[in-house]
């Protein structure tokens, strides 16, 4: 006999629900664009890394790194990024190119109108305590098994 389902929603299942909600609101918003809203978080980490290892973008964004290597190829093939050596031989950095740059630009501000409109909706102090509210469960989830939530 199955057991008993625990009557309160998966707190995985509510998040995933959430980022494909959201992922469509802004990826609509992202439409005359060539970039989805995933590729634009890889640029702007990229931007906001200044040289960092892939590595340490992938940790950024809690990607894998080949998740992220994949994600890398299209933006690589339509000339947004450059794949260069990094300060080590065995690691590899991003460079945005000029292409790369206009796009972000482009992107950004429709990024921005969409943001916005979210937030608004949503109330500008209860998105901060939600954003920090996020940012603790995912330290939790991160944290250590014999670690509490």
């Amino acid at each position: 006999m199955p057991k008993k389902s625990v009557p309160r929603p998966c707190a995985c299942t509510s998040i995933k629900k959430l980022s494909r909600v959201l992922g469509r609101v802004y990826d609509a918003a992202l439409a005359t664009s060539p970039i989805n809203v995933t590729q634009l978080a890889i640029l702007r980490c990229i931007d906001r890394s200044k040289s960092q290892p892939l590595t340490h973008v992938a940790e950024e964004l809690e990607m894998d790194r080949s998740s992220l290597y994949r994600a890398l190829d299209p933006m690589v093939r339509d000339e947004w990024l450059k794949i260069a050596a990094g300060t080590d031989a065995r690691s590899l950095t991003a460079v945005i190119t000029h292409k790369g740059y206009r796009l972000l630009e482009d992107a950004g501000e429709q990024w921005e109108q969409v943001q916005t409109r979210v937030v608004e909706r949503f109330g500008r102090r209860k998105w901060a305590a939600f954003v920090a509210e996020v940012d603790r469960l995912r330290g939790c989830a991160n944290a250590p098994e014999e670690e509490n939530l």
